[in-house]
């Protein structure tokens, strides 16, 4: 089995090109923190192809925090008579993992408490509210 599941953010916006068919090729790259403290983070370059790159192209930005799900393939070729032995990292399928007013500032009635909970408007009465 070979799969692969990442987060991060894209470093860059991405990079489209069409074959001469018309089929999209996606090429980007994931800033993935690792899971302990101060540890550096990790950037890998991804491509995709058809309809998961169609979506990157219309929706994925420098910033966008996305769950990338794929495989990681080797790219072996030959240069100069010399083989030369890489791996590359397809994306099956991109999400994203915050909304998208994420990084929008947020209006005096969104922000949130020390406890992490939004702040309820004055507008509204404990009577309005489901709990108090």
């Amino acid at each position: 089995m070979n799969k692969l599941i990442m987060m991060g953010r894209a470093t860059k916006e991405p990079e489209i090109r069409y074959t001469n068919d018309g089929k999209a090729i996606a090429r980007f790259s994931l800033a993935v923190n690792r899971n302990y403290k101060d540890a550096p983070t990790d950037f890998f370059n991804i491509v995709s192809f058809d309809k998961t790159a169609q979506f990157i192209e219309n929706y994925i930005h420098k910033g966008s925090k996305i769950l990338v799900e794929g495989k990681l393939q080797n790219n072996n070729y030959e240069k100069d008579g010399k083989k030369v032995y890489s791996d590359q990292i397809i994306a099956d399928r991109v999400e994203f993992c915050e909304s998208k007013n994420a990084n929008n500032t947020q209006t005096d009635d969104e922000k949130q408490t020390d406890d992490g909970f939004n702040q309820v408007s004055e507008e509204y009465s404990d009577e309005m509210l489901p709990f108090v």
